[in-house]
């Protein structure tokens, strides 16, 4: 049995988004403040979904773990986080 990466791992999760209405909210006036090389949330995320790109920082609430790591280590308080309606969300397809 070969051990699977983080990467093929995350891939057999099954998201569904809700497009009109996600689960992560991002204040970016206050997002904005952090510079990028110190944004807890870029280095925190365990699917990667933050990214620091120049002097901003993007996310891409596709493919979520829902562990709410963002929103604990954010210090600026800038992430709202609710759970996703019924059907949305992540499905865990192993481990």
């Amino acid at each position: 049995m070969t051990r699977m990466s983080i990467e093929e791992r995350l891939a057999a999760d099954k998201h569904v988004v809700d497009e009109g209405t996600p689960h992560i909210v991002v204040d970016v006036a206050a997002c904005a403040t952090c510079t990028p090389q110190d944004c807890a949330c870029v280095k925190a995320c365990p699917a990667g979904l933050f990214k620091a790109q120049g002097d901003t920082v993007t996310f891409d609430y596709a493919g979520c773990l829902e562990c709410g790591t963002c929103r604990i280590v954010c210090f600026k308080k800038a992430i709202a986080w609710n759970h996703p309606e019924g059907g949305f969300g992540v499905e865990y397809r192993y481990g």
